[in-house]
């Protein structure tokens, strides 16, 4: 039988069964974050996503903001909560990360506090007590006799209790900051919400693809054993 270091063997039996898998899901973090050669799975972080559009304010001249070429960095630092596996039925997990960081370009368009907010700058993110909640449906297939699992489809839902965004460098114009970081001060949980429904859909992404990256080269006994 297969057997790797970052797998954390379950059985299958198990009357505890969804406590074994929370802690087989927190044995492979430390491998996530450092990479794992032999299944081809780079280091996850910083996770990578092309691009966020928010549009902040409606009307002809609303603010709008792009964020482009991002990293997110301390998803990897997860602690799973809960993990819930039910027969015919899709799983259910629930992830805490205590603080993750997202470094993006930015750029903006329309009218910001009564001032022309067009630029292009940096943005930081500090976002604090995450909680990730994930649904999903595994699949199994053969492959040379031996079976494997497939993720199939995942959302994830997110709560963010605590964030700090800041802009800097926006066409060197220190009153678009300034202004910028105002309202980003006062009204971040509003730009966050706005946020939350493309964040989650290129999470969910990156997490189905790191997932499957390991369901593909690890058969499936190896996570359980009779």
């Amino acid at each position: 039988m297969y057997t790797a270091p970052y797998i954390k063997q379950c059985i299958r039996d198990d009357p505890k069964l969804n406590e074994c898998l929370a802690a087989e899901i927190n044995h492979l973090r430390p491998y996530l974050k450092e990479g794992i050669d032999e299944i081809e799975l780079p280091p996850v972080e910083p996770f990578r996503m092309d691009s966020l559009s928010l549009a902040i304010t409606g009307g002809s001249n609303g603010y709008k903001i792009t964020l482009r070429d991002i990293d997110l960095y301390g998803a990897s630092n997860f602690s799973i909560q809960k993990v819930l596996i039910r027969p015919n039925a899709p799983f259910e997990g629930k992830v805490r990360i205590p603080k993750m960081t997202m470094d993006a370009k930015y750029a903006s368009t329309g009218v910001l506090l009564v001032l022309p907010a067009n630029g292009n700058g940096s943005f930081h993110a500090d976002l604090g007590d995450v909680t990730a909640t994930a649904k999903g449906i595994l699949s199994s297939y053969y492959k040379d006799t031996e079976k494997y699992y497939n993720l199939d489809f995942l959302e994830v839902d997110l709560v963010i209790k605590k964030a700090y965004m800041v802009v800097t460098r926006v066409n060197n114009n220190r009153i678009i900051v300034e202004a910028t970081n105002l309202f980003l001060r006062e009204n971040g949980q509003e730009v966050l919400q706005v946020m939350m429904p493309q964040l989650r859909t290129k999470l969910a992404a990156i997490f189905k693809r790191i997932v499957n990256q390991l369901l593909t080269h690890v058969p499936a006994d190896t996570f359980f054993s009779s």
